[in-house]
C-alpha cells in the first residue's frame, strides 16, 4: 500500500475534476506533486474504451489492491451488495479511502467512462451521492450525530443485512407519519468503513476486463449500487441500480444546494398527476410499502402478478409521461445503452404498470411508485430521516425483468 489520503478528500477531487473537463485526449498528472490533483477523465464511449479504463486503474494498485479489486465472476460476488453504509462487509471490491489521489482519480475515470454522461447522468448521480455522505460526514464530525445508534427491531440481522425477506415487505397499512428512520446494526458509528464518507465507497471487476467473454463492474456504497455487465465487447445489462439520498436536499460550503434525486421524484409525480382521478384510483396498490421491495438480496423476486394501472390504457401524452419518469435511471448506463434500453421500454409500454400507494405527492413517509414492464422495474419509496430526521429520504431501484447482471444469473 501506497501513500493513502483521507476520506474527506474525495470532495476536494470532485471539486476539482469539475473543472477540468472530459477531454480524452488529456492524460492524467503522472507525478506526486501537491500543486495539482490527478484529472478524472473519460476514456473513448465505448467497451473498449470501459476496458481502456479499467486496465490503467489496474495499472496503478500493488498485488494486493489488485487482489481486492479483480474477483472472480459469480453470483455470489455480482449480487453481494447493499445500500446500508456496511462498508466492506457487504459489497466486493476496493474502498476508496485506501486509495491514493492518482489510484483514486482513475478509478473515477473507468466510473466516468461506464457511465451516463451530463446532469442526472449516472457519473454526475454517483458524485452527488458521495457527496451527500460527506456531507453526513461533516454533521458526525461536528457531533451534530447522536453516538446512540436507534435500536433495530425485535430480532433484526447483525450488521444490517438482509433477513432474508424483501426489504421493502409489505406492512399492514402503515401510518403516513411512520416510525423514525432506523440505523441499521453495524451502522455508521462502528468502524472506520461504515462511517459516512465518500471513502466509504467500493469498486470490483468481476472478470476480467476485456472486449470478449463476460465481466461486469461493480461499485456502491451507502444509498449507492452500480452494476454494468459487459459481453462479447457489448453491454449486456445495466442493473441493479439502487440510488437513494439523505438528505434530499442541501447547500454546501460553497452555498450550492444540491438535490440529486429531485429529478427522479419529479418524473413520478408529473406521470401520477396527469391521471385521472378514475385512473389514480386503479393505479393504487393496496398495500403500503416503507422500502423497495425487490431491494437488496431479492434478485428476482418480482411479483407474479402486475398490480396497479395498465400503460396500454392511456392517451400518448401520459405513456410520455411514463416513459419520460423511466428515463432518468436508465440514464446511469452509457448514453448509447441508454438509448437501447429506452428502445425496448417504449415497444413494450401497453404491456407496462403504474401504481402508488401511500399519497402520489411523494412527500412523506411509506409514498410509494412503481413502474412494472415486460423488461422494465422501478420502485421509488420515501422514508423519515436516519440522520436528517426532520426530513424525509429516498430509495429508489431500478431493475430489468431479464437484463439485471447482464442476464448472467436464473434467479
Amino acid at each position: 500500500m501506497r501513500n493513502r489520503w483521507p476520506a474527506f478528500a474525495g470532495v476536494l477531487l470532485v471539486l476539482a475534476s469539475a473543472g477540468c473537463g472530459e477531454s480524452a485526449d488529456q492524460e492524467p498528472t503522472t507525478g506526486r506533486s501537491s500543486a495539482a490533483l490527478p484529472i478524472v477523465r473519460s476514456y473513448e464511449k465505448s467497451v473498449a474504451g470501459v476496458v481502456q479504463a479499467a486496465e490503467a486503474f489496474l495499472a496503478t494498485l500493488d498485488a494486493d489492491e489488485k487482489a481486492l479489486t479483480q474477483l472472480e465472476l459469480t453470483e455470489a460476488n455480482a449480487t453481494l451488495w447493499s445500500n446500508l453504509p456496511c462498508g466492506s462487509s457487504c459489497r466486493p471490491g476496493i474502498r476508496f479511502g485506501d486509495l491514493d489521489i492518482e489510484e483514486q482519480a482513475a478509478a473515477k475515470s473507468v466510473l466516468k467512462t461506464a457511465l451516463g454522461t451530463g446532469a442526472g447522468g449516472g457519473y454526475e448521480r454517483a458524485e452527488q451521492i458521495m457527496a451527500a455522505d460527506d456531507y453526513l460526514g461533516v454533521l458526525q464530525a461536528k457531533g451534530a450525530l447522536s453516538s446512540a445508534r436507534p435500536d433495530m427491531p425485535s430480532g433484526a440481522p447483525p450488521g444490517g443485512m438482509s433477513s432474508g425477506r424483501p426489504s421493502g415487505m409489505p406492512s399492514g397499512g402503515m401510518p403516513g407519519g411512520g416510525p423514525p428512520g432506523e440505523m441499521p446494526s453495524g451502522g455508521p458509528f462502528s468502524g472506520a468503513d461504515t462511517s459516512y464518507s465518500s471513502g466509504n465507497y467500493f469498486l470490483a471487476f468481476l472478470g476480467t476486463p476485456s472486449t470478449t467473454g463476460a465481466w461486469q463492474i461493480s461499485f456502491g456504497g451507502h444509498h449507492l449500487a452500480v452494476h454494468m455487465a459487459y459481453k462479447n465487447g457489448e453491454v449486456a445489462g445495466a442493473s441493479p441500480y439502487f440510488v437513494g439520498v439523505e438528505p434530499i436536499t442541501w447547500t454546501d460550503a460553497a452555498d450550492v444546494r444540491h438535490a440529486p434525486l429531485n429529478d427522479m421524484r419529479t418524473g413520478l409525480v408529473t406521470m401520477l398527476d396527469s391521471l385521472t382521478e378514475t385512473e389514480r384510483e386503479t393505479a393504487k396498490l393496496a398495500k403500503t410499502y416503507a422500502d423497495v421491495l425487490v431491494g437488496p438480496g431479492e434478485d428476482g423476486q418480482f411479483p407474479a402478478t402486475k398490480e396497479g394501472l395498465s400503460a396500454g390504457a392511456l392517451t400518448a401524452g401520459q405513456k410520455a409521461l411514463v416513459l419520460a419518469a423511466i428515463e432518468p435511471w436508465v440514464a446511469g448506463a452509457d448514453d448509447a445503452t441508454a438509448a437501447a434500453l429506452m428502445k425496448i421500454y417504449t415497444s413494450e409500454i401497453d404491456k407496462t404498470y403504474i401504481g402508488w400507494s401511500g399519497s402520489p405527492t411523494l412527500t412523506k413517509h411509506a409514498d410509494y411508485v412503481r413502474i412494472d414492464g415486460p423488461s422494465v422495474w422501478v420502485e421509488f419509496v420515501c422514508q423519515n430521516g436516519v440522520v436528517v430526521q426532520d426530513q424525509i429520504h429516498y430509495h429508489t431501484i431500478y431493475r430489468d425483468h431479464t437484463r439485471d447482471y447482464g442476464g448472467e444469473f436464473t434467479f
